[in-house]
């Protein structure tokens, strides 16, 4: 045997040594964790918590193009849909733009998000320069005389353009909202936005549920059709008489005519402690849709284990290193109190600058004055408020959305469905665009002016 051929061999040996040892752990861990040795480089923020499950992305073992589009539609087409992306594959396909083609390939995802590449991937898993604008949109400083003589490499800051979702810039948009004062007359949080942009009025008010509700004080809490509200003396748990049937008797499932038993039934018959994801989902599908889209949940919707606070990229508190999520932890076991998982629940996990220095901004003080009743309804303004805007759904009902990242990536898609509720949209603009403002919290002004608004102004006289 020659000694390549003993090289090639004892390569080989050692492969099938690392493939069978990573099978091994994966057996012991319960999940993939050792593929990890074999990814090619680091992935993006967007996709780090699902990245040990290749076949997400990668259906097959050596996927085309058009295989790994498929799989970034499946995750990303809904989303895409209803932003009414600006740049959708049909205008790369549209052979009048053929030569362009070449340029930029905007029919596959991956020609700007490229994973494994982290030392040319932005914060955004933009792969690309990022004055890539430029070449199809050169001859903008002629026909727009605002634009002339600016870089390409601001084009995509906040409060000018994006890629794919462009909703709070467009400029008739901008022209018709660009005299609003920094604060509105009425604010109220919790209003949606309808398919025209427009906030409609009034404010939110949810049963511990997530149901619409009024709050005025003797009302009862609605309850399944044909059901009525039950008490303690009704509760068919292991221990009635333990704490945690007394704090299901006070809670929303209660009031709604769901007992113990509705939520700790094993499929075979019999007690089970833990409830799982999809058995809150069978009532609570739309939250749980929206969870799973979101960082939250990603990995159970993929079929990995549940996301581990320790494994997360931003600042996390100490104490909550060794948690793993669920719906349990942000609305507690029995409790669903919506006020806690709507504030202290996302400070328990955490420990970024934003959060910590939420409890010194503004927001924070007119939460104060709506929970102690100083406040009128819908003017107090928690984590949630922003980072899990209310909705409506097809069927008419109010919620909230789960997926805690669908308005951070681009940031102004905060604009229409949170900030423009209380704040007029220059200010809105300006705001999102100053990352100190936002790292503090929103607490001071803006320091930082995007002259998006004055641009349309001059082309509109």
């Amino acid at each position: 045997m020659s000694r390549r051929t003993k090289r090639l061999s004892w390569a080989l040996w050692a492969l099938c040594s690392l493939a069978a040892g990573a099978a091994l752990a994966d057996r012991l861990l319960g999940e993939p964790r050792s593929r990890s040795l074999f990814l090619p480089g680091k992935t993006s923020d967007g996709h780090y918590q699902i990245e040990l499950e290749c076949e997400a992305c990668h259906k097959s073992e050596f996927s085309s193009a058009e295989d790994l589009q498929a799989a970034c539609v499946e995750c990303h087409g809904p989303e895409l849909a209803e932003a009414k992306d600006s740049h959708p594959t049909s205008k790369f396909t549209d052979p009048r733009n053929a030569e362009r083609v070449a340029i930029l390939d905007g029919r596959y995802c991956v020609t700007c998000h490229a994973e494994h590449r982290p030392e040319r991937t932005g914060s955004m898993g933009l792969s690309l320069p990022v004055d890539y604008c430029y070449h199809c949109h050169e001859d903008v400083g002629t026909e727009r005389a605002s634009h002339a003589g600016l870089p390409f490499d601001g084009c995509a800051s906040a409060g000018c353009h994006n890629f794919h979702d462009n909703r709070a810039l467009y400029e008739d948009y901008l022209l018709q909202h660009g005299t609003q004062p920094r604060l509105l007359g009425q604010p109220t949080v919790g209003s949606f936005a309808n398919a025209h942009g427009e906030a409609a009025g009034g404010s939110l008010a949810l049963d511990e549920a997530g149901n619409e509700a009024a709050r005025a004080e003797g009302d009862a809490a609605p309850t399944r059709e044909g059901a009525r509200a039950l008490e303690l003396a009704d509760a068919d748990a292991v221990d009635p008489s333990g704490r945690h049937a007394e704090a299901w008797s006070e809670s929303a499932h209660a009031r709604a005519g769901i007992n113990c038993s509705g939520c700790h039934t094993a499929p075979g018959g019999g007690f089970q402690r833990e409830v799982s994801v999809d058995l809150c989902g069978s009532c609570h599908q739309g939250e749980t849709n929206g969870w799973l889209a979101g960082r939250h949940g990603m990995r159970v919707k993929v079929g990995l284990g549940p996301m581990r606070v320790a494994d997360a990229r931003l600042p996390m508190t100490e104490a909550a290193q060794g948690r793993e999520l669920a719906c349990s932890s942000c609305h507690g076991d029995h409790g669903t109190e919506l006020e806690q998982a709507g504030l202290e629940a996302c400070e328990s996990c955490h420990a970024d600058l934003h959060t910590r220095s939420y409890r010194s901004s503004q927001h924070f003080s007119l939460l104060l004055a709506e929970r102690s009743g100083e406040g009128a309804p819908g003017t107090g303004v928690s984590c949630a408020t922003c980072h899990l805007p209310a909705y409506t759904d097809e069927s008419g009902r109010r919620s909230r959305a789960h997926n805690q990242n669908d308005n951070l990536r681009p940031v102004e898609k905060m604009i229409r469905t949170v900030c423009q509720d209380c704040h007029g949209l220059a200010f809105s603009i300006d705001a999102l665009a100053d990352p100190e403002l936002v790292r503090s919290n929103f607490k001071g002004s803006p320091n930082k002016h995007v002259p998006s608004i004055d641009f349309a102004r001059r082309r509109a006289e």
